[in-house]
């Protein structure tokens, strides 16, 4: 006799929904053979339901339940409903059962008596040949893997009959087990099939698959997973973590709770790896659930402890391994359908053209490879150990001052990577950045150009016009370290963020590299952030909002390390320091704030010096070097008329947003060294707009010049005109036209670097006589005064910060009697030295001076070290105090400050790092950003070619007449194609 069957369909209201539910009862009636009864639970408003003919004329019974029961829940609702003896065949509102398929779900019960669960065919239900589900296993830690899911079906998996578990739509459970076999609420949603089967395998029975009982199935069903990429993550994650809890030894169970916050680190920091950052607060939020349900874990524990009859081994031989795994995840290896563009960095010339810049930079700066330090205009000593680096970029006590407590500037963290690379003596570090400044900025601008062109020579013209720009030239010789990394910076920054909204790699890069750009040049945030700006609206008018949540991300970053910063100077009402230039105010030469000036900014050059054209020609003659700067600008103008029109007017914006930037920085003064105003450098502003201006050049050549012979007239009247261009600024050091100098290692005497040495908090009380007949009093710590300890907290002050000494320090060489060296060494302070001004000193200072030296020569308690190059040096006769540290509340902002710092900057390496599956997904996209679909893709040629670049040359020049692809070429993919779908294949993830 056949057994009876009693369905089970979970609703929700909705106008959709009930469309669906009159489909599946439909359905039901059409079966070959029929349920014998069918209950419906409505989870909601069912009187919609209620009302409705067609449903009443099917169901038996409907029961209305909370909007928030669950389908395991609503199951458990109906049970009481269900005959003795009858078999339970769970249903949805969305499940439509083909009209055989409770024929053959009951028939593969009856021929396999130790069948408990027979599981259908899910298939799609806008296209049953795409299968959703035909079984489901689980590895070796528990995690759910599919066996059939997304494939076409083409009756590949119709021989399997067995199975760990399967999905819970549609499955008939055999009518003997109903009772001790149903759905576990405490999974939330997912893997309830997989946990039915489980039990049904330790009960002695196990899961059939029916293969020709097939179900269609819409994806958002009341027992399907939840759509939102979050909420599906958490309840998959939280449905894994219950049943380790569950099936777990009793023994392990403390271990297994023990482990889930730390699990959840290593797996936040493989989710940030593999390009998954919307599944990092589902990890924290399932593994935080997943710790206090204590009574849901106990009662899934106790349920299959009273229906265990076999050993867990016997499930065994259906996990899949860690090896089968691998291979079913897997998509095979290369990008789908081929690279779009290659990077070709040796074929391309690219290797050779950063050979050449590195023989130019040797030959330009060959004095500098016996310098252990190097000094003369911005420039600074180093720490003498990373610590101290890493300590000067930190919150916290700072390198200057007397009890100066607050943030770092920015920049100190860019100057302490720097100094990390070359740990052994981080100054030696600033030696190799001037050495290898012109081939690293070849090399950047070389990698910028392939978000542009696919030619090798505009790729080389390119990366050379960056490095022989006139404002990176001129801080070369000039001695600005900020200007120096910036310009260095810009174009990994513009090659990372043109394609962030592609891919949460490039994204994190460019947080990353956007954080160090402005820490480098504060006065180009408001810039920047107009180009983030029009960024960000252009991708969302596109729809690509998973694009738009990567840009966002590019903000992270930068917000964290300003932060701290921004609120000081917030706090003590200086807006405008924010801007300020960061590291050694230097008040060098740079263009006047007038007509003048502009006028030479909008020709690239941001001092009157002209990059050392005044110095070596007549100023008559030497006026018209920025005519060497007029091919380049006139093929940047050409790029809004050029076929990739929208790339070429986007650069002119950004050449723009950088001379804007430079007008009006220019003169503008926040910054204050010993009482002379220090102007912002407007050479940040230049290196932005060069950007855009080889960016545009680029963009004219590689679309709008089609003659191949005009084309390489056009890049070689440009180029020469740069080099030439570049020559006086390239041999500025043979010619002792530059500010640059042999060290000094240490700011201070020999002595004082010596008892400091290893960064010991020794510190020295450095006092100069000014032109002015002023007195300016700065306090040491350490070997030296040092680029990383520069912070604009002092530089920028309108009020003295921490304690104020000046008053001391003008008692101190004053004829007042008091005790000068107990004063000193309660602020900590070792030594005193007297230095005199850079350049010429006037009669006043130098009177002064003379006077000082009198004065500390008669004070007592002052021991006379003796007169160094770095002036005269005195030792306090008094054992000076210990420097204090960290007040509570201090220490509590520096690990807050601290914490929240790493965290964002470690989540953006993550993201950063490549992975196969990110390489993959970015081959198969364009490099190139902006291209026209009627745009040829220009390939490389391979060895086995048989036509000579001359012979191309010569049939392209007979056909420039003819189109430029013919009509059987297959249509390059465009940047509005490729970029439609944003999202890239992510790592496949590792399991824990």
């Amino acid at each position: 006799m056949p057994t009876r069957v009693h369905a089970i369909i979970v609703a929700r209201p909705g106008s959709s929904s009930r469309a669906q539910l009159l489909r599946t009862l439909d359905a039901l009636t059409l079966q070959t053979r029929r349920a014998d009864a069918v209950t419906l639970v409505v989870c909601g408003d069912g009187s919609s339901v209620r009302a409705s003919e067609a449903v009443g004329r099917v169901v038996e019974g409907i029961i209305e339940a909370r909007s928030s029961t669950s389908f395991a829940e609503a199951v458990e609702l109906a049970r009481p409903r269900v005959a003795e003896g009858a078999a339970v065949w769970l249903l949805a509102h969305d499940t439509a059962p083909h009209p055989h398929a409770l024929a053959q779900l009951a028939g593969a019960l009856e021929r396999s008596p130790s069948a408990a669960i027979a599981a259908p065919k899910l298939v799609n239900a806008d296209d049953d040949r795409e299968m959703v589900s035909l079984g489901v296993t689980m590895t070796a830690l528990g995690r759910s893997v599919e066996l059939a899911a997304g494939e076409l079906d083409q009756g590949q998996h119709d021989g399997r009959d067995d199975a760990l578990g399967s999905d819970i739509r549609g499955v008939l459970i055999r009518s003997e087990v109903r009772d001790r076999l149903r759905p576990d609420a405490a999974l939330a949603g997912a893997d309830e099939g997989l946990d039915l089967g489980v039990r049904a395998r330790l009960g002695g029975g196990r899961v059939v698959l029916a293969p020709n009982a097939r179900i269609s199935v819409h994806p958002d069903g009341p027992a399907a997973l939840p759509q939102p990429a979050a909420q599906r993550a958490f309840v998959t994650r939280l449905a894994q973590l219950h049943r380790r809890l569950a099936y777990a030894p009793v023994m392990t169970v403390p271990l297994h709770w023990l482990s889930l916050l730390p699990l959840a680190l290593w797996r936040t920091i493989v989710h940030l790896i593999g390009k998954r950052p919307a599944s990092v607060f589902p990890e924290w939020g399932a593994a935080l659930t997943a710790m206090v349900r204590f009574g849901a874990v106990a009662r899934s524990r106790q349920r299959i402890r009273s229906f265990r009859t076999a050993h867990w081994s016997s499930i065994a031989p259906l996990r899949m391994t860690r090896a089968q795994l691998h291979r079913s995840l897997d998509d095979g290896h290369g990008s789908e359908g081929g690279a779009v563009s290659e990077l070709n960095f040796f074929s391309g010339g690219g290797a050779w053209a950063v050979l050449g810049a590195l023989v130019v930079s040797v030959a330009s700066f060959t004095t500098l490879l016996a310098w252990p330090a190097i000094g003369g205009g911005a420039l600074l000593p180093l720490r003498d150990t990373v610590t101290g680096l890493w300590q000067d970029a930190a919150w916290g006590l700072r390198g200057v001052g007397v009890e100066i407590t607050g943030p770092a500037d920015p920049f100190a963290s860019v100057i302490a990577v720097l100094g990390t690379l070359w740990g052994g003596a981080p100054s030696f570090a600033m030696v190799l950045l001037w050495l290898f400044a012109l081939p690293l900025a070849v090399l950047g601008g070389w990698f910028a150009a392939t978000r542009i062109t696919d030619r090798g020579g505009m790729r080389i013209f390119g990366g050379v016009a960056w490095a022989l720009a006139p404002t990176f030239l001129t801080a070369l010789v000039d001695g600005r370290p900020a200007a120096v990394l910036l310009h260095l910076i810009l174009p990994w920054l513009f090659h990372a963020a043109v394609v962030a909204h592609r891919s949460w790699g490039a994204a994190g890069a460019a947080s990353i590299i956007l954080a160090a750009a402005l820490a480098c040049a504060p006065a180009l945030a408001p810039g920047i952030g107009l180009l983030w700006l029009i960024a960000i609206i252009l991708v969302l008018a596109r729809g690509w909002f998973h694009g738009a949540v990567r840009m966002l991300w590019m903000l992270a970053p930068t917000v964290v390390l300003f932060l701290p910063i921004v609120v000081w100077q917030l706090q003590y009402g200086n807006v405008w320091a924010i801007f300020a230039d960061p590291g050694f105010a230097w008040a060098g030469p740079q263009a006047a704030a007038d007509g003048a000036g502009r006028m030479l900014l909008a020709t690239g050059f941001p001092t009157d010096t002209l990059s050392g054209w005044m110095q070596i020609l007549d100023p008559a003659i030497a006026v018209w070097a920025p005519l060497l700067i007029a091919p380049i600008a006139l093929l940047a103008l050409a790029a809004a008329i050029a076929p990739r029109w929208g790339a070429g007017i986007t650069m002119l914006v950004v050449t723009l947003t950088g001379l804007a930037t430079a007008f009006l920085t220019a003169g503008v003064t926040v910054t204050f060294a010993h009482g002379v105003p220090v102007a912002i450098w407007p050479g940040t502003g230049l290196s932005l707009a060069w950007a855009g201006l080889v960016g545009a050049a680029l963009v004219t050549l590689d679309t709008a010049i089609t003659l191949p012979r005009l084309r390489i007239v056009a890049v070689t009247i440009a180029g020469l005109s740069l080099a030439v261009c570049a020559v006086p600024a390239l041999a500025a050091l043979h010619t002792d036209r530059t500010v640059l100098t042999n060290g000094p290692t240490s700011t201070l005497p020999a002595y004082v670097a010596a008892e400091a040495r290893g960064d010991r908090e020794i510190a020295t009380l450095v006092l100069t006589p000014q032109n002015s007949g002023g007195l300016a009093s700065e306090v040491v710590w350490g070997a030296s005064d040092t680029l990383g300890a520069q912070t604009t907290m002092l530089n920028t002050a309108t009020e003295p910060q921490g304690i104020d000494i000046s008053a001391l320090a003008v008692d101190l060489l004053s004829t007042r009697t008091f005790d000068a060296p107990g004063e000193l060494a309660e602020h900590g302070i070792h030594f005193v030295l007297l230095d005199q001004v850079e350049g010429d000193e006037s009669d006043a200072a130098r009177a002064f001076r003379v006077a000082a030296v009198t004065a500390l020569d008669q004070r007592a308690g002052f021991v006379k070290v003796g007169e160094t190059d770095k002036g005269v040096l005195w030792r306090l006769d008094a054992a000076s105090a210990e420097r204090p540290g960290l007040t509570s509340a201090e220490a509590g902002t520096w690990r807050a400050v601290t914490t929240l710092q790493l965290i964002v900057f470690f989540a953006a390496l993550l993201l950063s790092i490549p992975t196969r599956a990110s390489r993959r997904a970015a081959r198969a996209q364009s490099r190139i950003v902006g291209r026209s679909p009627a745009e040829p893709l220009v390939l490389p040629k391979r060895a086995d070619d048989n036509f000579d670049d001359n012979f191309d040359d010569e049939r392209e020049d007979e056909r420039e007449d003819e189109p430029v692809e013919s009509a059987s070429d297959p249509e390059p993919a465009s940047e509005q194609e490729i970029a439609a779908d944003p999202e890239p294949a992510s790592e496949p993830e590792e399991e824990r």
